[in-house]
């Protein structure tokens, strides 16, 4: 599968990452085998240490793949900082503030894990902790993450494509979208507890996509990001990632993903649908009832008040997925 990250937009120097921080990533990478843009494999249990320094049950070893058109190497140092990727975080599930879930879910154990594909399907697949990482082939996908609050980052992704998935359990022909649902345990998740710390949602979180999106292979399943597993506070064990969409389409910590014939409901949609839509494309040209979305603030090695704004991009770059929408009057379907 040919991958290739879009090219951003008007970006200047002070908003690349440090050189020795791309630099020491790749050493990193380099010394577990990682030969360029590749698959990687799940190995043996080895230590390793993860983003917080305690034992990583799942490190990743790795394969060459050969990219024919794989971004230049300047292009690839256009990462996010590993650090503002861990400690910037909407889930709502561990409280409402941008620092909170790297705080407060760091207790959460994801093993054991238990992931269900079910619904118009001709074979069910449950998988375990395990399963995440020994399933399919990984691959390293290096995304720009728009969020609906006109933020965004670049953050080098660990997954498998989810038409792999759907692939497996071989959907049925009346299937027509795909619904997910995130982990409800209000014990782990303290945001569940109430409307008033979850910020007024209602749980668990669902999300939903097309089964024609849900089946293009830029839509990812991600189980880690900078070469190891996913932090908690990022969504793990396993979390969707739609590059072209907001990030609140990209749901976290899955447990379920059911096939069926009816458009599924999905949370900000239920909460405030004149502002949220199903949908949820990336688009410049539809602002927020509240906000412009024509223009972005680039998440870089700065303070969060430093003003490094870049156009938006319709699709958020991803051009490709243009087709799925063809006739759609994207203003009217939001």
């Amino acid at each position: 599968m040919l991958i290739r990250t879009p090219k951003p937009s008007e970006l200047k120097e002070n908003q690349v990452t440090d050189q020795t921080v791309y630099n020491n990533r790749r050493s990193i990478l380099k010394g577990l085998g990682y030969l360029g843009a590749g698959t990687l494999l799940a190995g043996n249990k080895a230590n390793a240490f993860n983003l917080f320094g305690t034992e990583d049950k799942t490190p990743f070893q790795t394969k060459a793949l050969s990219f024919s058109q794989s971004a230049p190497e300047n292009e690839q140092q256009i990462l996010t900082p590993e650090q503002k990727v861990i400690t910037h975080n909407n889930f709502y599930e561990f409280g409402t503030g941008k620092s909170d879930p790297a705080q407060e879910a760091q207790n959460f154990k994801v093993d054991p894990w238990t992931l269900k594909i079910e619904g118009l399907v001709e074979e069910p697949i449950t998988l375990g902790y395990d399963d995440l990482y020994k399933t399919f082939d990984l691959e390293e996908r290096i995304y720009r993450l728009r969020c609906v609050e006109a933020w965004s980052m670049v953050v080098p992704w660990i997954g498998f494509p989810l038409y792999k998935l759907l692939q497996k359990a071989k959907p049925l022909s009346s299937a027509k979208y795909v619904a997910f649902e995130t982990l409800y345990d209000p014990k782990k998740m303290p945001g569940q507890k109430s409307r008033f710390s979850g910020g007024g949602l209602n749980y668990p979180y669902v999300e939903g996509l097309r089964l024609d999106e849900a089946a293009h292979p830029l839509t990812l399943m991600s189980v880690g990001l900078y070469g190891k597993t996913l932090p908690p506070q990022n969504g793990a064990p396993i979390r969707l990632v739609v590059p072209w969409k907001y990030g609140f389409k990209s749901i976290k910590s899955v447990v379920s993903i059911r096939l069926t014939d009816k458009m599924p409901p999905t949370t900000w949609n239920r909460l405030a649908p004149s502002e949220y839509g199903f949908y949820a494309n990336v688009n410049p040209q539809v602002d927020h009832p509240r906000w412009s979305q024509a223009s972005e603030r680039l998440i870089t090695t700065g303070s969060l008040f430093n003003r490094n704004r870049v156009a938006t991009q319709m699709f958020n770059g991803y051009e490709d997925v243009a087709p799925l929408y063809k006739n759609m009057d994207l203003t009217r379907y939001i």
